[in-house]
């Protein structure tokens, strides 16, 4: 009786030892599992409050103040056969000063010339060489506002600071309270910033030389990354002995995959531009510099989707008579696509966002007309990033956290559509 009385203490001792355990076990899970969902929160708040700041850095940047002119097209002034000396500027001068007849000292004329961009001149010929048929007309075109201008309609600019404490005097501030009074100054879509190149001027400054350069430049390193990386994955892969020799290329772009950007940038300044004489600051030389730089993820990620295509499908198409290169290429490589094309896409994603190695081949220079093919001098929309934020104009950094907006745009379209390509094609087995 003693004796099965102990054994069912023991028992009872066990099983609570048990319960003990497994309940430690399942509060450390749960704390585990906390941590891990505080992380994931902390994180996303973390991105969260990254894009906030740059949204509302930015999104006055779509928007440009202009002032309207009524301008009177002279025809003793503009010669529709010879446009390219009309005095354009006098002509916007004239209609300005009109605006506000009581101005008439000389240095107010120029803090009044001074609210207008050195751009209304250009707006005005564009509008003349478009609408030929206005000569001797009077128009009303509106033309860009200078930078100060267009911060202080934004309300970048506190009106109530100290006149010292202000870029705009007294007299300019009282000039624009008229020209608002008057219905005469408003903001507008900026399509300057999507339509012109770069500029000394931030009013006048746009991304589309930037993103010219950038296409170039993709092009480029997809056409010569992308063949040469599936290329590459599938000998390693499917043709190549396992040998030192291969152990160490493998090894190789395994480490080059980890290399920093800028020893990239170094190698096409030494090769490319002083060996080969490539055009410096060209798209033709950045694309092949990033070609360098995205062909390891390719060839990693192209080896992955090849190991992940089941041995059976190897086998079959064997199995049936085909040989080992018919093999490949009808069965093996078309299965692993998706995964190469996402590998490619991110790889592509990485270079459009890489600065370093396009300073070091000079794409950092001052780009101001837009290139027309691969060998003129361009600059890309990270370097024209970095060139804004390191301008001391107000106006400037908006322009930054707008580019910088239109960047990551472009990164999260080339991302989702890897997911997509991977979902859309990816085959389970």
């Amino acid at each position: 009786m003693n004796k099965e009385t102990n054994q069912s203490n023991g028992s009872v001792r066990t099983a609570d030892l048990v319960q003990k355990g497994l309940a430690r076990r399942y509060k450390t899970e749960k704390r585990f599992r906390m941590a891990g969902l505080c992380a994931i929160i902390f994180s996303l708040l973390c991105l969260a409050g990254l894009f906030v700041s740059i949204f509302g850095s930015g999104y006055t940047a779509f928007q440009q103040t202009a002032i309207e002119l009524d301008i009177f097209l002279d025809p003793s002034l503009l010669n529709p056969n010879n446009l390219s000396g009309a005095d354009f500027n006098g002509l916007v001068k004239t209609s300005f000063f009109k605006l506000f007849p009581e101005v008439t000292d000389r240095g107010e004329k120029k803090k009044l010339l001074s609210l207008l961009s050195s751009g209304a001149s250009y707006r005005l010929s564009d509008f003349v060489k478009t609408h030929p048929d206005k000569i001797g007309q009077t128009v009303s075109l509106f033309v860009p506002a200078d930078d100060d201008v267009d911060m202080l309609i934004k309300g970048h600019v506190n009106r109530n600071l100290p006149e010292t404490e202000r870029r705009l005097d007294n007299l300019q501030l009282s000039l624009i309270n008229t020209l608002e009074k008057q219905a005469k100054i408003k903001k507008q879509f900026n399509t300057t910033f999507f339509t012109a190149g770069d500029s000394r001027e931030p009013e006048l400054a746009g991304i589309r030389g930037a993103t010219c350069g950038s296409f170039y430049t993709l092009l480029i390193t997809l056409v010569l990354s992308f063949p040469i990386g599936v290329a590459a994955a599938v000998y390693l892969e499917e043709f190549a002995p396992k040998n030192r020799f291969t152990d160490v290329i493998e090894v190789n772009i395994n480490n080059l995959a980890a290399v920093p950007s800028i020893v990239f940038g170094l190698l096409g300044l030494a090769v490319f531009l002083n060996f080969f004489e490539l055009p410096r600051s060209s798209s033709l030389a950045g694309g092949i510099v990033l070609t360098l730089m995205t062909l390891p993820t390719i060839i990693i990620a192209g080896r992955a989707a090849l190991k992940s295509v089941p041995p059976s499908i190897r086998e079959a198409a064997l199995g049936v008579g085909a040989s080992k290169t018919q093999m490949v290429a009808h069965h093996v490589l078309p299965l692993a696509m998706p995964g190469m094309l996402t590998g490619t896409i991110i790889g592509m994603a990485r270079a459009l966002g890489e600065t370093a190695p396009l300073l070091m081949i000079g794409m950092v220079a001052f780009i101001v007309d837009i290139p027309a093919g691969f060998t003129d001098p361009s600059t890309v929309l990270p370097v024209q990033i970095f060139l804004w934020a390191d301008s001391p104009e107000r106006a400037f950094m908006e322009k930054t956290s707008a580019a910088i907006m239109v960047l990551l745009l472009f990164l999260v379209v080339m991302n989702s559509a890897a997911v997509f390509l991977r979902k859309k094609y990816e085959q389970r087995w």
